[in-house]
């Protein structure tokens, strides 16, 4: 098979097309031929060393797969060869997405949903899953809760607009001038331009803040939250403000992103009820995974995918 690899980290130029062995799926793997992997922010870090999931080089990035069921591995039920399937399987071990094969485990996908085509279902686990744990099963997000998303049209962000909203939420959301009109497409009640100052001046009364941002966004993201809201972050939140948070009863979850079956089957079901949509900005080529890359680096709206 062919698989985009890399020898050592560094920019997107280090990622490289090559043959490898085909992978065989042992017992309780399915073999999956590819046809789409989505490319993650969380990708780019580990490529260029700054995030070493995956130890030293050499080795295959990727976690979002969606393709076609090739072979099964012994004690698999419940899938069949020629399904189409969908996920995030091993995160944060490799899955080795960019490739024409990869083997992984069973109960870590989820037949691929009829409304989305492989491009968009390969787009959609690690953002998708990561956006439902936030909001769900970290937020415990309810009907009429007020939230804030910050970075509304990224990978993340866009989804989460969605799904606050298929769950009753009125969602404020955050984002760059040009990306505006994108974001109040997507459902969002507020629109905010981080641009011309300080989000915290113009909302309040928030019950739930998805930050993919950190930073000081976590420190500011505690002045809009009311009393016993929750604040999920996706990357580390400093001592100081924890103990800011706690003084005013907010609960602070820093979260991961974890293989989810349930989750995938709760994204595919909104997805064919026509309430969430996977926003694919560009499609790649798997011999041009470096340009996909530094595309993504633009930050451009929703997601970018490999096509195998």
């Amino acid at each position: 098979m062919r698989a985009a690899i890399q020898n050592s980290v560094g920019g997107p130029d280090v990622l490289f097309v090559t043959d490898q062995p085909n992978p065989t799926p042992k017992a309780g793997e399915v073999l999956v031929r590819v046809k789409a992997a989505g490319i993650n922010p969380v990708d780019g870090a580990v490529r260029a060393g700054y995030f070493p999931l995956l130890g030293e080089p050499p080795f295959i990035l990727g976690w979002d797969i969606s393709g076609t069921v090739e072979a099964l591995g012994t004690g698999v039920s419940g899938l069949r060869v020629g399904d189409e399937v969908f996920g995030m399987p091993r995160f944060p071990k490799q899955a080795a997405a960019y490739a024409e094969l990869a083997a992984v485990p069973a109960d870590e996908i989820a037949l691929k949903p009829k409304g989305a085509d492989h491009i968009q279902a390969g787009a959609l686990p690690l953002a998708g899953l990561t956006a439902w744990q936030g909001l769900v099963r970290h937020g415990r997000l309810k009907s009429g809760q007020r939230v804030l998303v910050h970075a509304a049209a990224g990978g993340v962000g866009h989804l989460a607009v969605q799904i606050a909203k298929a769950r009753g939420a009125y969602v404020i959301a955050t984002a760059s001038p040009q990306k505006l009109d994108f974001v109040r497409k997507l459902g969002a009640d507020e629109v905010i331009d981080y641009t011309k100052g300080d989000f915290a001046d113009h909302v309040r009364d928030i019950d739930l803040v998805l930050d993919p941002m950190g930073g000081d966004h976590a420190e500011r993201s505690l002045k809009v939250l009311k009393r016993g809201g929750v604040l999920v972050s996706l990357l580390d939140v400093n001592d100081d403000t924890r103990v800011q948070a706690s003084a005013r009863d907010i609960r602070v979850e820093r979260m991961s992103v974890v293989p989810d079956r349930e989750g995938l089957l709760e994204l595919a079901q909104l997805i064919d009820a026509k309430k969430l949509a996977v926003h694919v900005a560009r499609t790649f080529p798997l011999d041009q995974a470096g340009a996909a890359h530094a595309f993504l680096a633009t930050k451009p709206i929703g997601k970018v995918a490999l096509t195998a």
